[in-house]
């Protein structure tokens, strides 16, 4: 099971649609994807600074702003599956599908490590990765992405947030980023944990 979270500021860029086609057509029985918040949660952010709710309801506010996001990429590719549980992406896995996440499982009643802006939709992939036992995660960013930098520089440049390398300091998956104009390097490596047996 390999995690493939999808940056929510490729929502407004032609080029998602590639990265859903090379994951209907090379993910499936395998893949996980994790959506941003893209737009969705830029509007939470907007409304927090306007009105000034704490961040639990921020939290709450951008989960949703996931699922949305979520459920748009389903929309852009009906190949895609939805599932909110982990019961329901390993049944969807198992009939050789992609799923995509649907984090309501998320939503809290009380404040924890999550439920801050500094633990962004990366940082969730990851803690979904770890939950999951999941073989690599992938992070598809629209930012520049240097080759060779450690996840804790990616952090220190703002590539990744601040709480990223602590959900994956003990991972025993390797991480990779990859920018939004390569998607074929999405095919190159699942080939490679195909031929691995992943």
């Amino acid at each position: 099971m390999h995690v493939v979270k999808i940056g929510g500021s490729l929502g407004r860029d032609p080029l998602l649609r590639d990265w859903l086609r090379e994951l209907a057509a090379f993910g499936g029985g395998r893949v996980v994807v994790v959506p941003g918040g893209g737009g969705f949660a830029d509007a939470v952010r907007e409304s927090q600074a306007q009105w000034g709710f704490d961040d639990l309801v921020a939290h709450n506010m951008a989960v949703l702003a996931m699922v949305q996001y979520g459920l748009m990429l389903q929309g852009l590719c009906p190949g895609l599956k939805v599932a909110a549980s982990d019961d329901a992406i390993r049944a969807v896995l198992r009939d050789g599908g992609v799923a995509v996440w649907t984090p309501f499982g998320l939503l809290r009643k009380e404040p924890d490590a999550l439920a801050s802006w500094d633990a962004t939709s990366d940082s969730i992939a990851a803690w979904l990765a770890n939950r999951l036992g999941a073989r690599r995660l992938v992070l598809v960013k629209s930012c520049p992405v240097e080759p060779g930098m450690t996840l804790a520089q990616y952090a220190d440049a703002g590539v990744v947030d601040r709480h990223f390398c602590h959900y994956t300091r003990a991972a025993a998956y390797p991480v990779a980023l990859l920018q939004k104009d390569e998607p074929q390097r999405l095919r190159e490596l699942l080939g490679a944990l195909a031929q691995d047996g992943g």
